[in-house]
This record gives structure tokens, sequence and C-alpha cells, in this order.
């Protein structure tokens, strides 16, 4: 038999409620980095890539290297990710899809507060950082692959999703198209709320992304209580 949280965990690192809210913070870094951090799409690194070949092509290469810290904090973020998956690692911190919650929302926090003191660039690493451990830790929607940082993939799956309901009047893949319907909407909800709250309150707007993915949080550890009620409800009881 599985233990209780471990059973919890699987399913709740997939869940649509938990993909929800991940895709609410990614629009909202992206909001908050291109209105705060002057005009920066931090969490996709397609752009910093470009960039910086077009400086290099244009012989620029002080502008160039600007591009290549976000990137190589988004590499660290991955290989950070990973870590926290490996048994030696588990053994000690058990649950790497929590671990990175946490590690995210520590992240987030201090941002917040050295925003004052530290430069945009800075503040660019931080979320690259942040949202290459996101990105890393949960990649499956249900039983589908996906994407809570970037939306262009998610737009293809839902298109190809409601393509199939519609035609071939699947079920399956009308679940699909509606799951992926929500993460999309999430994201674009994520997007307008990081800029109207950013543009409200500044550098600090990044702590509701912290506070969003506490909540996150709170879904492991309610799901790990209903099972470990479930199983106790399961076992028989002792007679006096």
């Amino acid at each position: 038999m599985k233990k209780p949280t471990e059973s919890a965990r699987r399913r709740t690192v997939a869940s649509l409620e938990l993909g929800v809210l991940l895709a609410l913070v990614g629009g909202f870094l992206d909001a908050y980095s291109f209105i705060h951090l002057g005009g920066v799409f931090a969490n996709a690194q397609t752009a910093n890539v470009v960039l910086f070949g077009v400086e290099a092509a244009r012989g620029q290469w002080g502008n160039a290297v600007r591009h290549l810290p976000p990137i190589v904090a988004f590499m660290v973020g991955v290989a950070v990710a990973e870590t926290l998956r490996r048994p030696r690692v588990t053994a000690v911190v058990p649950g790497p899809a929590r671990a990175s919650l946490v590690l995210e929302i520590v992240v987030l926090v201090a941002a917040g507060f050295l925003s004052s003191v530290i430069p945009a660039d800075a503040l660019v690493v931080v979320i690259a950082f942040v949202a290459s451990v996101q990105v890393t830790s949960f990649r499956t929607l249900i039983d589908w692959p996906y994407n809570t940082t970037m939306t262009t993939g998610n737009l293809r799956s839902a298109a190809q999703a409601l393509y199939g309901a519609v035609l071939d009047r699947d079920a399956a893949a009308a679940r699909k198209a509606a799951s992926f319907a929500a993460i999309i909407i999430s994201f674009l909800a994520g997007g307008f709320l990081g800029a109207w709250l950013t543009l409200r309150l500044g550098a600090h707007a990044i702590w509701v992304c912290a506070a969003v993915l506490l909540v996150a949080l709170g879904l492991f550890v309610i799901d790990v209580r209903r099972n470990v009620l479930a199983l106790r409800r399961r076992m028989p009881r002792r007679r006096p």
C-alpha cells in the first residue's frame, strides 16, 4: 500500500486546481517584469536568446552580454528543480513539488524586500530562476504535458483538443480542451492582475505571487490530511 502522503502528492501535483494557480503566477510574473523591469518578459528565454544573437550580429557585445544572466539563471533553476527530485535529496527533503513551491515563495518574498536596493537586471535574473523552478517541477496537467509560465504550447494543445472534440465528438478531447482553456484563462487573468497591481503597488506586487503559491502549497497539505483521515476510516477499530 502506498503511503498517504505519496498518493496525495502525485494527485495534487497534476491537478487542475494547482495548474490554475501556477498559471496565474506565470501570467502575473510576465506582466510584473514587463511593467516594472522595463519591457522584459523574464519567464521565457526565447527573447533573450534571440536578442543576444541580434546584438552580437550588430557587434554590440556589451548589450548582448546583458541577456546571458537570465539564461544562466534559468538553467540553474532547472538544475535545482531536478536536484530536489534525486533520491538522496528526497530522503532528507521529501516532496520535491512542495519543496519547489517553498523555494519559490522564499525567493519571491526576498525579492520584494530587496527590490528597492538591487537593479532591475538582478530582478530579471530572480524571476527567470523562479520561472525555471516552476516550469521544471510542474509539467503535467492531469494526464497531459503543459506549461505554467508560457502559453503558446497550451494554446496549441487546447486548439488540437477542441478540434477533436468538435469533429470527432470525443468526450476525452473535450475534457482536455476545457482543462487547457482554464489554464489559458488563468494565465490571462494573472497577466491582468499582475499589470493592475504592479501599476499600483510597484515592486511589492511580487508578494501577491508568493501569496498565491502559498495557497497552492495548501492544496498539498489539505490532500495529505484527507488521505490520512480516509486511511484511518478504513483501518479496523480495536475492541476494548
